[in-house]
């Protein structure tokens, strides 16, 4: 296995792989891209076997990152002193249907699975089993009061399936519509990710949970939808906190607007009606759904790992840096018989980037402030590692002063921007663009903010227990390059995620170059710095749906 050694201030990968060259002595001032490429190369390497959780290519990423972590010279900062949290994690497999599909009376319509309908489950059973329930549209599902909004209305879910659209009840909102941006309009909030819908139905009752796909509002298609095969992960959890929900996932649009209309339902006149505050649940007059598919089942042990500088004025609070560590693992052999979905962007660039801020922060003086570092397992699998953190945290949500999280950077030169995840969230994007500003960049905000990036990565777990986070990710719209301007910038994002986007071909390449990522590393860097060597605490922008929940712990700061 290939591990760093540490050369005084240098972290060179080791002798026993040649095929790498040692890069030189890195810079004692700044982020080195060789030293990055030197890592990625490292830990995409097929020894590692594409870092899947819970296989022996977790166990040796494990043993490689506390290694380097503890030639660095950082501190364990895990539970009891140790480098690792451990992560539990249900893995669920469905199979073949035995029965699926929805009954009016006497008459039963099978659904076919991945065509008209996609299903997975969270619950340890060996058979997700749904028996002639009722279903409901309830509108876009979101319980939102401080937006005066709440599409259930006081409706008894037990034991009945929920029907609802995609993303927030503002996505379609025509001109003058009172609904228009009450939402944030095309940005997409918490309340329009499909998790959130999920967890809500359950809140109230519901044994299953459906949401009409579209691929607007979605912000992909069909294919995307069904790519997991019926396989899911999920944190393992106490018998009391299961959901109720026993199957989960999708209706087809067609399939959907045939169910509705066998209910005598139009459901384009509904999803027009469900922008309206004054919504409320309508029955699908008739329809009994039916499933009964048995699923294959496992608990996966899997580890994130934690790392600290402890703070020298006021160690109890903490700035927070985040990558995920986990990868896809083995997958079928690409064109170039390459096997292991290794991620070398996604996001072996992010762990590169801890370990080089790791380094300089080291060797400056002790900060004020704990500086923690966190490598989550099964971002993957639905940001199960970090998740699993903020419901079992090391150090109090309350005394987290921000997270930084680095997840996909471009790798195709110098930019004359950063790009923005989350405007209008809380105050560290002003920090940003005063960092920017001295980098002589402007901030452009994220291209497409109706798919939601800003919850779908590491930094949201902690967010929706209060913590401003920031996410510095090159995957919400091109950056403006020095050399090809915008339209460079958005061809490699299309590139990268047309193409090698959790695929095998996310490899190093000598093509790469790391200019603009640096850039965004030591934005991140000299954030943390100052946050670090502060009293200062980030806050939540009027608006963002966390900022009741910080200001609910604002005595113990």
């Amino acid at each position: 296995m290939r591990s760093l050694l540490l050369s005084g201030a240098a972290l060179l990968l080791a002798a026993s792989t040649p095929a790498l060259a040692a890069p030189a002595a890195p810079s004692a001032t700044g982020i080195d891209a060789g030293q990055i490429e030197s890592i990625v190369r490292a830990i995409t390497d097929d020894s590692f076997e594409g870092r899947a959780p819970g296989t022996r290519g977790e166990e040796r990423t494990i043993a490689w990152l506390t290694d380097a972590l503890g030639k660095l010279g950082l501190e364990p900062g895990g539970p009891d002193g140790q480098w690792t949290q451990p992560v539990p994690l249900l893995h669920t497999q469905l199979g073949a249907p035995e029965r699926l599909g929805v009954s009016f009376g006497a008459q039963f319509t099978p659904m076919a699975l991945g065509q008209d309908i996609y299903l997975s489950t969270l619950q340890p059973r060996d058979k997700a089993v749904i028996d002639n329930a009722e279903m409901v549209f309830v509108g876009y599902g979101v319980t939102a009061p401080e937006r005066g909004w709440d599409d259930y209305k006081g409706v008894d879910l037990k034991g009945k399936v929920a029907v609802f659209l995609v993303n927030d009840p503002d996505f379609e909102a025509q001109t003058g519509e009172p609904v228009q941006d009450r939402f944030g309009g095309r940005t997409m909030t918490y309340y329009g990710r499909w998790i959130y819908k999920f967890e809500e139905a359950a809140r109230h009752g519901a044994i299953g949970a459906l949401i009409v796909h579209d691929t607007p509002g979605a912000g992909y298609g069909w294919n995307v939808v069904q790519s997991p095969g019926g396989e899911n992960y999920d944190m393992v959890r106490p018998a009391d906190r299961i959901t109720s929900v026993a199957l989960q996932g999708w209706l087809h649009g067609d399939a959907a607007t045939a169910l509705f209309t066998a209910a005598g339902l139009d459901l384009a006149v509904l999803r027009a009606r469900a922008r309206s505050s004054d919504f409320r649940p309508v029955p699908l007059k008739g329809a009994r759904f039916s499933a009964a598919i048995p699923v294959t089942r496992e608990v996966v042990q899997s580890r994130n790992v934690l790392a600290k500088i402890t703070g020298a004025k006021r160690p109890d609070e903490v700035v927070m840096l985040g990558a995920h560590w986990d990868a896809y693992g083995e997958g079928k052999p690409d064109a170039e018989g390459r096997k292991y979905r290794a991620g070398a962007n996604d996001d072996g660039i992010g762990v590169a980037a801890l370990l080089e801020m790791g380094r300089l922060f080291k060797a400056a003086p002790r900060p004020d402030r704990t500086i923690v570092f966190g490598f989550w397992s099964a971002e993957e699998r639905g940001l199960l590692g970090s998740e699993t953190y903020a419901a079992n945290p090391v150090y109090p949500m309350e005394k987290t002063v921000a997270n930084l999280t680095v997840d996909v950077l471009q790798t195709a030169g110098a930019a004359r921007d950063v790009i923005l995840i989350g405007k209008g969230q809380n105050t560290l994007e002003d920090d940003l663009a005063r960092f920017a500003a001295k980098q002589g960049r402007t901030i452009t905000p994220d291209a497409a903010p109706e798919r939601g990036l800003f919850y779908r990565a590491d930094h949201f777990p902690l967010a929706k227990r209060g913590v401003p986070v920031l996410l510095m990710m090159g995957l919400a719209g091109g950056a403006d390059l020095v050399v090809g301007g915008r339209a460079a910038g958005e061809k490699w994002v299309s590139d990268y995620t047309g193409n090698c986007y959790h695929q095998a071909c996310d490899a190093w390449s000598p093509d790469w170059n790391l200019d603009g990522a640096v850039m965004d590393m030591e934005l991140v860097r000299s954030m943390a710095t100052e946050l670090a060597n502060s009293d200062r605490w980030p806050q939540w922008k009027p608006g963002s749906e966390f900022k009741d929940i910080r200001e609910r712990t604002n005595p113990p700061r």
